[in-house]
């Protein structure tokens, strides 16, 4: 971690806890991250999309079962 960085996160642990909370909240938003609504919309979008090829007959289904058993056997030692 380069030094500047170091003596930041030093400086802000002496912070009161509602100062540090207000910094997290304020480094938080600088980020731009999708809102919960936002995330909610693509996972919507994401399980119509799902429907609609498994509807179309466009994908396999495989049972949860299937899946971690061929896991396990791939990976077994």
């Amino acid at each position: 971690m380069p030094t500047v960085a170091k003596k930041i996160i030093d400086d802000v642990l002496l912070l009161p806890t509602d100062a540090r909370v207000s910094l997290v909240e304020q480094l938080l938003t600088s980020l731009n991250l999708p809102t919960q609504p936002e995330v909610d919309r693509l996972w919507a979008e994401e399980a119509e999309r799902r429907i609609a090829q498994i509807e179309r007959r466009k994908v396999k289904l495989v049972s949860g079962e299937k899946v971690f058993l061929d896991i396990r056997k791939k990976y077994r030692r």
